[in-house]
């Protein structure tokens, strides 16, 4: 039997089509103990096909590959596995990038120019049921906002919201349990339900990913707050 340690590894399928990139990742990861890589491809094909083998946590995409992109096979495994997290890696910064990844249902966007300890902790984040994004890449989407006609509604929509409903949707997008957002607002579990009901309810939003888009769109997102 497995012991406690082994059973809480976040098991990883790594995507990238430079041998030495994955090499470099890979040794990244091995330096914290409760990350294992179970799978390495160099295209979004055999991507697929190692999540489909080895059932993992966590995969991480690289966004340009050659065959099929990572953002293609990110849309493949939301299909064929939707309990897994999906967090892509990529030297853009290309806000229709994020934003396409976003609309897909992937949990996060990271760039390789990041440190280290930023990737092992994105990976716990969306492993944990969070989403995580680079600094850089709230900056770019905050700067680069989609049409005007949308922006205006979105900011309706956050409008109907009531203060409490925000603090709740922050916490939401920063992954925290119900539990765990009652004790930092100092009210009960059974509020912060009603809240999050009345609030998916008010933005016709049911699940995180989306949540967190509508948080960068309407600018909740500040740069200090990439791992949501």
């Amino acid at each position: 039997m497995a012991g406690p340690t082994e059973a809480a590894r976040v098991r990883v399928v790594l995507a990238d089509d430079h041998a030495l990139v994955r090499e470099g990742i890979r040794h990244v990861l091995d330096a914290e103990p409760g990350i294992e890589v179970v799978g390495e491809a160099a295209n979004g094909a055999d991507a697929v096909a190692l999540a489909l083998e080895h059932k993992p946590d966590v995969v991480l995409l690289d966004i340009t590959m050659p065959g099929e992109t990572g953002l293609r096979a990110a849309a493949r495994l939301r299909e064929l596995m939707p309990d897994v997290r999906i967090l892509i890696l990529s030297m853009h910064d290309n806000a229709e990038y994020v934003r396409e990844g976003m609309r897909i249902g992937t949990h996060g966007y990271l760039l390789k120019d990041s440190a280290g300890e930023e990737l092992r902790a994105a990976i716990r984040a969306v492993h944990a049921g969070g989403t995580f994004f680079s600094p850089a890449v709230v900056r770019r989407l905050t700067a680069a906002p989609e049409a005007p006609v949308e922006q205006t509604a979105v900011h309706t929509q956050l409008a109907q919201l009531t203060p409490r409903e925000r603090d709740v949707l922050k916490g939401i997008v920063d992954g925290h349990t119900n539990k765990a957002i009652a004790a930092n607002l100092g009210i009960s579990r059974r509020t912060v339900e009603a809240h999050r009901e009345s609030l998916m309810r008010k933005l016709e939003i049911h699940n995180v990913a989306g949540l967190t888009r509508f948080a960068i769109e309407v600018g909740l997102l500040t740069e200090a707050q990439g791992n949501l």
